[in-house]
């Protein structure tokens, strides 16, 4: 019984590793399918349109920075916040962690709706006069959103995890709370925090349907976030949409495995940042 459960549970670890190195090889192989179909210059267009013959790769990458950059400006400190709360108050975790993992449980297609009936109308556009209806910034507040739960989830299990004789030293020598989490809680989890930082960032970047509906799907380079654009994920979601499908320039289909292989070395290199600099800054009690 023990050798068949310790073939299972090999033949399960086998299979994802086998699976992944299969994604791998297909985006590269296609990826690299579409380099040797256009000109390198051709990269450095204006305008992604892959049905055109317009490969100006610029324009979701920049607009996947604009919209990851707003969502984590939202996500971070609201999450962090969430998280110093939910771990130093706990009588009232009962309460507020199950409202903080509702908005988790939200579909993102309904919050990109939310996006564009409310965030958009009634908060971008009245602060920005003259905004389009649809544009990143409207976009990041909305993926900011969907990464709150994320950010205090592996936040708190962060602060959670540092040894409370840490934060009893700290009142023993007439420290306030405050005073006790920004100098020492805080320090002491700042490698979990990262790690949550991180993860957030990922989750930002990978979010295809609120990018997909809020940020307005131009083709054009962004200059700023209240420009409408695109992301990388939107992107490859529009390639199969439309009553053409993936006709187009011939090259239209590999286009989407280009612009997956550079999302995937942007998260894989994210996370080897990360984990470097949770080994260096790990503290262990």
């Amino acid at each position: 019984t023990e050798r068949l459960v310790h073939y299972a549970l090999t033949g399960a670890a086998a299979t994802s590793v086998l699976i992944s190195v299969v994604i791998v090889v297909v985006l590269v192989r296609d990826a690299l399918g579409f380099v040797t179909t256009i000109r390198i210059a051709d990269l450095g267009d204006q305008i992604w349109n892959p049905r055109l013959g317009r490969f100006g790769v610029l324009s979701p990458v920049l607009g996947t920075m604009w919209v990851t950059l707003v969502a984590v400006l939202v996500a971070g400190p609201i999450g962090l916040g969430a998280a110093i709360y939910l771990s130093e108050y706990p009588r009232v975790r009962r309460i507020v962690k199950p409202v903080v993992e509702v908005l988790a449980s939200i579909p993102s297609v309904v919050v990109g709706y939310f996006a564009i009936r409310f965030i958009a109308p009634e908060l971008v556009q009245k602060l920005f006069t003259g905004a389009p209806a649809k544009n990143l910034l409207v976009a990041g507040l909305a993926v900011g959103l969907l990464t709150i739960p994320l950010m205090t989830s592996v936040a708190e299990d962060a602060l959670r995890a540092v040894p409370l004789s840490l934060r009893e030293a700290s009142y023993g020598l007439g420290a306030k709370k405050v005073t006790t989490v920004v100098r020492v809680v805080v320090p002491a989890a700042v490698s979990g925090l990262v790690a949550g930082l991180i993860l957030s960032i990922s989750r930002a970047i990978g979010e295809t349907m609120v990018v997909f509906l809020a940020a307005g799907g131009v083709p054009t380079r962004p200059s700023s976030p209240l420009d409408g654009g695109t992301t990388i994920t939107a992107s490859m979601a529009a390639v199969a949409t439309g009553t053409d499908n993936v006709a187009g320039a011939s090259n239209t289909f590999q286009s989407a495995f280009f612009l997956g292989f550079i999302l995937f070395v942007l998260t894989l290199s994210l996370n080897l940042v990360a984990d470097r600099f949770v080994r260096r800054v790990r503290q262990k009690y």
